[in-house]
């Protein structure tokens, strides 16, 4: 058996070589096999009480999950790295937008020509869609694509204008597609505005979130384990 992870804040996407003890612990959460390899997305909270030490991690949670002679990969290296076993064009950007932060790297003619990484604005993360969704009892299959959106620059300024729009009468959904879309829009820009963006992360599954940011570019979607294909 050999285990692979890509340890994120609220979800673990990890590759599994062969049927194990861990295939039957969390085969719930099995979410395909390929080439006999399996495909899990785990809470994160789970991997972490688990007992299971992996051959190669990367990952904000990965701390203490590495077997003694493991691999430990930088995000962005694993992105990279992930994305061009995925991607045939020599030329792309590759953006990733998961729970916590928003990470990009760009490859132009095969070789590394630029990136960024925001790790502390909350405007640019799951975290804070996932905690409206919560607040508001909606699910993500509700949202429909808005042609408004709110100018998200501070997640907490956000926040403040669902709230007020909600209080006005507006309907939850709307209020969280603006948001969405906002977020969309901060992606686009954050990446400098491409004509294209390979993405991969949580948001792949949002499709609110992928409707709104064709609005500004081409979108392919990468899925969730980009990072932990890296390791392959």
């Amino acid at each position: 058996m050999t285990l692979y992870i890509d340890a994120g804040t609220t979800w673990s996407k990890i590759i599994e070589s062969e049927n194990s003890e861990f295939s039957e612990k969390f085969k719930d959460y099995k979410i395909k096999t390929i080439n006999k390899k399996n495909y899990y997305i785990i809470p994160s909270n789970l991997i972490k009480t688990a007992g299971f030490a992996f051959d190669a991690a990367t990952g904000h949670m990965e701390n203490g999950l590495l077997k003694e002679n493991g691999q430990k990969e930088n995000e962005i290296i694993a992105l990279a790295n992930g994305a061009k076993r995925l991607i045939k064009e020599d030329s792309a950007l590759i953006f990733d937008l998961g729970s916590r932060d928003a990470k990009w790297i760009k490859f132009l003619n095969g070789n590394f020509k630029d990136l960024d990484w925001n790790t502390s604005c909350a405007s640019s993360t799951g975290a804070t869609v996932e905690m409206l969704l919560k607040f508001y009892d909606v699910k993500i299959e509700e949202l429909d694509v808005c042609d408004e959106k709110y100018t998200v620059n501070c997640g907490i300024f956000g926040l403040e204008k669902i709230m007020d729009d909600a209080a006005k009468g507006e309907k939850p959904q709307i209020c969280v597609s603006k948001f969405i879309h906002g977020i969309a829009f901060n992606t686009w820009n954050f990446a400098k505005k491409p004509d294209k963006i390979y993405l991969s992360g949580g948001f792949c599954d949002n499709k609110c979130f992928v409707k709104s940011l064709e609005k500004y570019c081409e979108v392919i979607l990468l899925g969730r384990f980009a990072l932990v294909e890296s390791f392959l």
